[in-house]
């Protein structure tokens, strides 16, 4: 990054939500990211078992292949996500803030090789796939190019989405059995953060104006089944 304040970043722990608000929440984000001003990572949970899918993805197709339940369209691409026992996460980043202008395939390589570096700080040795396998429709059923690997298996994707106010990363790893507990996934992804990109991070909590939006695109449009099944 080449200025100092490009380094600064918000970091918020939003806590477990239902399904239909946390895709709520991270399209607010994407909105409200030019009045924001800075990137957001926020790590969050679920109150629910559940399955996102993406966003130009058929729900005839999507419910014959998850049992999961709600299904919740993503404002990001992709496939089918399960959401029952994953550590989840999103970066909205500001038009005009350098990570903005990166293109989608390097972005989502940075992305993960920050991850990546931060498994390797807790032991887990991971690594970035070099080849795209199929899925199928379904992100943990195939892995592409510079998804995060654990042995043969695909354990981090991330679906993205760019608009002309800003720029949006959805995550979710799904960690094995040996992995640490999730507090000390998000202390490393904070640190490694620190450390080789030079973020500096700064706690956040959203104002009554955001909230009221996601609350608004929660109750018109996620938790509706003419959104969910529309395509």
């Amino acid at each position: 990054m080449s200025d100092a304040a490009d380094n600064l970043w918000f970091v918020w722990r939003s806590g477990p939500m239902p399904a239909a608000l946390n895709m709520a929440w991270d399209e607010a984000l994407l909105e409200f990211a030019p009045l924001i001003g800075r990137p957001i990572l926020r790590f969050y949970g679920w109150t629910e078992p559940a399955a996102t899918f993406g966003y130009f993805q058929r729900y005839v197709s999507v419910e014959q292949m998850v049992s999961l339940r709600p299904l919740i369209r993503r404002p990001t691409g992709g496939g089918i996500v399960p959401h029952d026992r994953d550590w989840t996460y999103s970066m909205s980043i500001p038009k005009g803030h350098p990570w903005y202008n990166v293109a989608a395939r390097p972005a989502y390589a940075r992305i993960h090789q920050w991850l990546h570096s931060a498994f390797q700080l807790l032991g887990l040795h991971t690594r970035l796939a070099n080849a795209d396998t199929e899925g199928h429709g379904r992100c943990f059923a195939g892995a592409v190019r510079s998804d995060i690997m654990f042995g043969e298996r695909k354990i981090a994707g991330a679906a993205l989405r760019r608009t002309r106010g800003g720029f949006l990363a959805q995550g979710s790893v799904q960690p094995p059995a040996c992995a640490p507990p999730r507090s000390e996934w998000e202390a490393a992804v904070e640190l490694v953060g620190n450390r080789l990109l030079r973020i500096v991070w700064e706690s956040w909590a959203p104002d009554d104006d955001l909230s009221r939006q996601a609350c608004e695109l929660c109750e018109q449009k996620y938790s509706q089944a003419s959104y969910n099944r529309a395509r």
